[in-house]
């Protein structure tokens, strides 16, 4: 399997290429691509030393799979040149999610709709994988009407300039800054740039590519996106609204019998998600289950994932295993 990995210096690039090892992804060759001030440069997989090419390069190389995280511009121009040469593209961008001729997937959920003929496939957004996660199988269960989201964002997802910022920060150095405000000691209600309705696209993003995935339109979806100083993965505080009603020992052992879902909801010993806990972790992790007594049919929970992994590279790896398992590549 000839894989290219595109955009292989950045965060989300270096998690794919150690999961890629991992997993035991079957590399016969690999093509690590990147921006032309890293052309030319060298890194290492499997204690081999690989050189990093252009976007040109990588495209006549012709790969069967290329793992793209360049940002939305990037894999809306080379995407489809990728696809055009017989690629198929497992793209982590936003650039494709609500396209309505991709498959916006979370290989758990709903992977048995890809097809040979997809040859561009949408990642979602980290926030909303964890979510919906955590949502699938209660909305099988007891159809979900409405949701009201509040995220608490690790720095990570906004990339290594926001890392750089908050190190900064802490040491009392003055740098770039990838936040408008600080971040240290701080929380931000400001998640990628804001839309005209008031929303950040991060929120929007929440409510679009969750009745994406889950295939129902009618589900209502509010959201407030944070981001806060934390480094090991995103938290969402979750208020779900069913048509049915449910019982939370019910709910407790549907999550705990599903795959990728780690619960901690034990009051008694203080057992409940955290970023220190999702780091490094392919799960996702839920908590804090209640009743929400305050409306028919309604919960409360708590999702916690590493954002870096399950949250993008993970769930792209998990995409191409499953294009290779099911011979579509």
């Amino acid at each position: 399997m000839k894989v290219a990995v595109v955009g292989a210096t950045g965060l989300v690039g270096t998690v794919m290429l150690n999961i890629l090892e991992e997993r035991n992804f079957p590399v016969t060759e690999l093509i690590p691509v990147a921006s032309s001030r890293s052309v030319g440069k060298t890194i290492t997989y499997k204690n081999k030393a690989y050189t990093i090419v252009g976007l040109e390069d990588a495209v006549a190389q012709q790969p069967d799979i290329a793992l793209f995280s360049a940002g939305g511009e990037t894999s809306l121009s080379w995407a489809p040149k990728f696809a055009a040469a017989g690629t198929t593209v497992v793209d982590n961008s936003s650039a494709w999610r609500m396209d309505e001729d991709k498959r916006l997937v979370v290989p758990e959920i709903n992977a048995n709709q890809l097809t040979k003929s997809d040859k561009i496939i949408a990642n979602p957004n980290c926030s909303t994988i964890q979510l919906v996660m955590a949502l699938a199988p209660l909305h099988k269960q007891y159809k979900i009407k409405r949701l009201v989201i509040s995220t608490y964002q690790s720095i990570t997802g906004t990339g290594v300039k926001a890392v750089k910022q908050l190190e900064n920060e802490m040491a009392g150095v003055k740098g770039e800054m990838a936040y408008p405000y600080p971040i240290h000691q701080n929380a931000l209600p400001h998640c990628d740039v804001f839309e005209e309705n008031g929303y950040t696209k991060e929120e929007m993003k929440l409510v679009r590519e969750t009745q994406k995935i889950l295939g129902d339109k009618s589900i209502s979806v509010t959201a407030t996106a944070v981001r806060i100083p934390t480094a090991g993965g995103h938290s969402e505080s979750v208020n779900v609204e069913f048509e049915n009603d449910f019982d939370t020992s019910q709910v407790r052992a549907i999550l705990n019998e599903t795959s990728g879902i780690t619960l901690q909801d034990n009051l008694d010993t203080n057992t409940y998600p955290m970023p220190i806990y999702a780091n490094g972790k392919d799960d996702v992790f839920v908590g804090r289950i209640r009743r929400d007594g305050s409306q028919p049919n309604s919960l409360n929970m708590w999702i916690v994932s590493d954002n870096l992994r399950k949250g993008a590279a993970t769930n792209t790896i998990q995409i191409a295993e499953y294009l290779v398992e099911n011979n579509l590549v």
